[in-house]
């Protein structure tokens, strides 16, 4: 192995272009993209750079990225650690970008490195109380979707930006990430508690009769079910099962165990704000099945959509798009799944097949946007389906198991519970992972031929390292 510390230009040249491979790989892990988008990103950075693909390995793992260059006679290896994942995908479009337009426009070393570390260090397009604010309102879109009025949308909402808020600012204290979960999920479901007191009569007597009708939920208790729902991790479950499907399987692991910490955090503080109220009847017996209308439902998928994407740090152009996607997987969802047996208008084919369609339908459609938009796949599918994420099913399948006390039928109320979130997780993931599978199919050799025609450009003017002209 060649130690990339020796002082010669050549090598030194070589060690700073594998410097910025996994600079650039490593950007995208710590944004959440999937294993796959980060692998093909770091080939295209590889082919600017001019490292022979034929002598290139790129090894990914959640916490450590590895390349190693080498032929018979030269072995340069490099790795990168990787800590502070987040979601961004902002950072996921501009490095795609980037990749593409420094092979275009042969940029120089020292232009790409700059274009990374902008990208890197470019603040982020929304501030704090932004974000809370919108992600609250995509809880209260959520609680429409489990069958609540408006009122009982507003209070989720504001219960949802009050707890969420709490937890930014608990992250900037430095304390433990997954505490700081389920303190956020403990005071969002207190606030959401507080909120039902408001509909009781007690409470109401004292209220003007003006606003009476504003205030007044005859649904107090589905906020509870909505408040937290902002620590639900769409994307990292969404990856997971990505990394799965396309054989990145101890990436996928690692990103399941982290998303399953979370939603115990969650789950936990949910379960202590219950016992604190002393009420359970939303975790085991409250309907969630809804009966609005298509434009209700429409409205609450929007808002949901856009409010999670700003989450998820993305790109403002994008937001539009991002909220007629929710609006297309919800309602589709919806129409499949309910039906007459509900008292609703649709096909009455259940969530599974309704979430595998929705999901799937605006996946294919994206596949189309994405050249419109000129962005990545994942950056305007992923908000549009977290609308549908089951993360009600999932607390209470965890609830279900923190609360056992022996009376019969807690273990099936659990495992069911349990198996019907896990399945419709699976079907969101499905719906936009396999209609983008099968279009690579159609897109990537048109995408390679592109490359192989840049690369051969660039081979002719010498830019790719020949490790035949390095010293032993």
């Amino acid at each position: 192995m060649m130690d990339c510390s020796v002082q010669n230009n050549s090598k030194q040249v070589l060690c700073r272009k594998l410097d910025l491979l996994l600079r650039t790989g490593q950007l995208l892990m710590e944004s959440s993209a999937d294993t796959s988008r980060i692998l093909r990103n770091m080939k295209r950075a590889a082919a600017y750079l001019g490292l022979p693909e034929e002598n290139l390995h790129i090894g990914i793992d959640y916490y450590m990225l590895t390349v190693n260059l080498s032929d018979e006679e030269h072995s340069f290896t490099k790795m990168q650690r990787c800590d502070k994942h987040v979601i961004n995908m902002t950072i996921i479009q501009d490095v795609s970008k980037l990749t593409w337009t420094a092979i275009r426009e042969d940029y120089s070393l020292d232009k790409f490195s700059e274009e990374l570390e902008r990208i890197a260090t470019k603040p982020r397009v929304y501030n704090e109380w932004m974000v809370a604010i919108c992600a609250g309102f995509a809880c209260g879109g959520f609680c429409i979707q489990f069958g609540c009025d408006w009122p009982a949308f507003f209070y989720a909402s504001i219960s949802a930006i009050l707890g969420n808020r709490l937890r930014m600012y608990l992250n900037h204290l430095g304390s433990n990430l997954y505490a700081n979960f389920a303190v956020a999920a403990f005071v969002s479901t207190l606030l959401a508690w507080a909120s039902a007191l408001i509909s009781t009569p007690q409470v109401m007597s004292y209220v003007p009769v003006a606003l009476q009708p504003l205030l007044y939920s005859e649904t107090p208790w589905h906020p509870l079910m909505a408040c937290a729902l902002f620590i639900v991790p769409g994307v990292p479950l969404i990856n997971f099962v990505n990394d799965m499907l396309d054989n990145h399987i101890e990436t996928g692991l690692v990103r399941a165990t982290n998303t399953m910490l979370m939603i115990v955090a969650m789950s936990f503080g949910i379960a202590l704000a219950i016992k604190v109220c002393g009420i359970d009847n939303f975790v085991k017996d409250l309907s969630m099945t809804p009966h609005h209308t298509f434009g209700e439902y429409a409205l609450a998928a929007g808002i949901s959509a856009m409010g999670f994407a700003t989450i998820y740090n993305t790109p403002k152009r994008l937001m539009p798009w991002i909220g007629i996607g929710g609006i297309i997987a919800v309602c589709s969802r919806n129409f499949i799944n309910l039906g007459p047996s509900n008292g609703n208008i649709g096909l009455d084919l259940g969530p599974i097949i309704g979430t595998l369609c929705g999901s799937a339908m605006i996946s294919i459609i994206n596949i189309k946007v994405v050249h419109v938009l000129h962005t990545p796949h994942q950056c305007i599918s992923i908000p549009a389906v977290i609308p549908m994420v089951p993360g009600v099913l999932m607390y209470r399948a965890l609830y279900g198991i923190i609360d056992m006390q022996g009376i019969v039928g807690e273990v099936t109320f659990a495992t069911h519970n349990a198996i019907n979130g896990s399945l419709l997780i699976i079907m969101i993931a499905l719906g936009v992972a396999i209609p983008n599978i099968f279009a690579r199919k159609w897109i990537a050799p048109n995408r390679r031929r592109k490359l192989q025609t840049l690369i051969a450009e660039r081979k002719a003017r010498g830019k790719f390292v020949d490790l035949g002209e390095l010293p032993q």
